[in-house]
């Protein structure tokens, strides 16, 4: 029985899925904003959040990919007190800066406690 379990979808309409968003591209600096959630807003709830981001960047002929940096969200709202009690919850949202010589494709992916982890693709094409 195969399984399903890196999962992608329009970001629009599905708020899972790690949206890549390519800030700025200046002398070989690479600036890259991926936000899970934005169009829907995620819960990032004690009982249902978005525990990580992680990206990629598989330059065009190489073999494999490089990982350029994970962001963990811990706070979830949960304390002592109970579950979305804190008044403090993570936003999964993370910045990453590189420098590269080559062009590619940049990979997210993100994983949420409750629906499994969710991946996005987007061109790095350099000036």
């Amino acid at each position: 029985m195969s399984k399903k379990w890196l999962q992608t979808a329009d970001w629009k309409s599905e708020k899972h899925v790690p949206v890549i968003e390519i800030e700025e591209i200046k002398d070989g600096k690479v600036s890259v904003t991926v936000t899970v959630g934005k169009e829907i807003p995620h819960p990032n709830t004690t009982a249902h959040h978005i525990k990580w981001i992680d990206l990629f960047l598989w330059p065009d002929g190489e073999k494999f990919p490089y990982e350029i940096g994970y962001c963990s969200y811990d706070s979830h709202g949960a304390s002592a007190q109970g579950p979305d009690t804190s008044g403090v919850f993570s936003e999964p949202v993370a910045h990453f800066v590189f420098k590269t010589t080559k062009p590619g494709t940049l990979m997210a992916t993100s994983l949420c406690n409750i629906h499994g982890l969710w991946k996005s693709e987007t061109q790095l094409k350099l000036k």
